[in-house]
Formats: structure tokens, sequence, C-alpha cells
């Protein structure tokens, strides 16, 4: 038993009436992937855009510790004894404080990340034991005692 619908009164069987089931359901599915993709280009944009922000933070956080690191160096010049041994140590810790302090500013935290891998490629084992020291340590804090 045929019947007419259609824009051109094409008879419609039940075979063309599942194919057109077919076709409008691999079209929804179409649909739906093409927003799930959209969905998700826009949420890697706003991963990359928000761990861009946060990475630019932290290096103004790390350039502004190394500022202020210079000026805690000239504050203990100026404010603490120049001679003596307690003179002597000031001028030291002041040199100290002033030279990180640069450092900090002028490499931040990639130059840092740089630095530290190349001091790990050029001495592994020692590396590895500092690994394994810092290992053994954060165990003994983070393990309750048994007393």
């Amino acid at each position: 038993m045929a019947t007419t619908t259609g824009a051109f009164n094409k008879p419609q069987t039940e075979s063309n009436k599942g194919s057109d089931f077919m076709d409008k359901a691999r079209d929804t599915a179409s649909t739906a992937v093409d927003k799930a993709r959209d969905v998700a280009g826009t949420a890697a944009e706003r991963a990359k855009d928000t761990a861009a922000t946060v990475g630019k933070k932290a290096e103004d956080a790390t350039h502004a510790v190394g500022q202020g690191m210079q000026n805690l160096a000239s504050t203990v010049r100026e404010n603490l004894p120049r001679e003596g041994v307690v003179g002597a140590a000031a001028t030291s810790v002041a040199g100290c404080l002033e030279t990180s302090g640069r450092y900090l500013e002028r490499e931040g935290i990639q130059g840092m990340a740089e630095d530290v891998t190349n001091l790990i490629r050029r001495n592994p084992l020692p590396a590895i034991f500092v690994g394994i020291g810092l290992g053994f340590l954060l165990a003994r804090i983070t393990m309750p005692s048994r007393s």
C-alpha cells in the first residue's frame, strides 16, 4: 500500500521511511559532532589563554621578587654596620641577595627551569642522590610517627 507525500509526490514505502529516518539521524549526529568540536575548540582556546595568563603572572611575580630582593640588599647595606664580623656577614648577605635578585629578574621561571635542567644533565648522579634524599625527607615529614 503506497501513499504519496513529499515535494515530488514520491511514493513512500516502509524502506523509504526507514531510509529517511536514517538520513535524519545521520544529519543530527553530524550536527552534534560539529557542535561538540566547536565546544571542545572553544574550551581548548580558553585553557590555552588561561595558561598563558597564569604563566605571565608567574613571570611578573618572579621579576617582582627579584626586585624586592635587590631592594632588601640595599636596605641591609644601609642599616647594618659595615665593619667587624657583623659587617662582613651583612655585606655577604647583601651581595647574595643582590646577585640572586638580579638572576631572578633577568632569567624568570623559564630561565631557572632551563638552568636546573642543564645542571641535572651535567651532574646526573648527584641529582639522583638529591632526589632520593628529598624523597626520604618528604616521607619522614608526611608519615605519622610511631611512638
